[in-house]
C-alpha cells in the first residue's frame, strides 16, 4: 500500500462547506425540527456533499485528521470591513466548532486549530500538539495563498476547487505519496 500521511489537515470555509463562518451566514447554528441545520436566521447551511465520504474513508484508513481555519481577519480582508467590526466576535469561532458537532463531524477532527492568524502558526501548533513532522502531514484547502505558506513548511498541499471531494482526497493522497517516494 502507498504510503500515507500521518496527519491530514482540512481548512473549513469553501473546503468543507460553501461559506465563510464569519460573514456568509450567522451564527449561533442549530438543528431545525425538519434535520437541517441552520443559523441564527433560519437559512439552511451545509456541507459539500461528499465530505462525510471524505472523512470516513480518512478515518477507515487509520489517518488521523485536524482542522486548520483562520477565522475573522479573512473576511475583514476580502470585504474590507474594519477588524475592529469583527475582531471582538467569538461567535464565528464557536460556529465553526458548533457546524463541526452538529454535522457530525467532530467525531473525526483530532485536534482542531479555529483562530485567527497565519496557517503556519496553525501548523506550527499542530506540530507540536501531535509530534508529527510536516512533511507526513496533507492539507487540503480553497486558498491558494495557504497553499504557497504551508508548502514551504514541507506539506504537502492540495488545492481544493469546488469544495472537498473523493476525488481531490484520492489525487491528494497519491501526490502525497508520489512526495515520500521521492525523485
Amino acid at each position: 500500500m502507498a504510503r500515507l500521511p500521518k496527519l491530514a489537515v482540512f481548512d473549513l470555509d469553501y473546503t468543507l462547506w460553501p461559506f465563510w463562518v464569519d460573514t456568509h451566514v450567522d451564527p449561533p447554528f442549530h438543528r431545525s425540527s425538519d434535520g437541517a441545520v441552520r443559523d441564527r436566521r433560519g437559512q439552511a447551511v451545509r456541507l459539500y456533499p461528499e465530505v462525510p465520504d471524505v472523512l470516513q474513508q480518512l478515518q477507515d484508513l487509520d489517518v488521523p485528521v485536524a482542522a486548520a481555519s483562520r477565522i475573522t481577519w479573512l473576511a475583514a480582508q476580502a470585504f474590507r470591513i474594519p477588524s475592529r467590526t469583527l475582531f471582538c466576535r467569538t461567535g464565528e469561532i464557536e460556529g465553526a466548532n458548533q457546524l463541526l458537532e452538529l454535522f457530525g463531524l467532530d467525531r473525526y477532527f483530532v485536534h482542531r486549530e479555529i483562530y485567527p492568524g497565519s496557517k503556519v502558526t496553525h501548523f506550527e501548533r499542530l506540530q507540536q500538539k501531535t509530534g508529527v513532522v510536516f512533511s507526513q502531514m496533507i492539507f487540503f484547502d480553497d486558498e491558494k495563498r495557504n497553499i504557497v505558506d504551508v508548502s514551504k513548511l514541507g506539506v504537502t498541499c492540495i488545492h481544493v476547487q469546488n469544495g472537498m471531494n473523493l476525488q481531490t482526497l484520492t489525487q491528494g493522497l497519491e501526490t502525497f505519496a508520489k512526495a515520500q517516494a521521492g525523485p
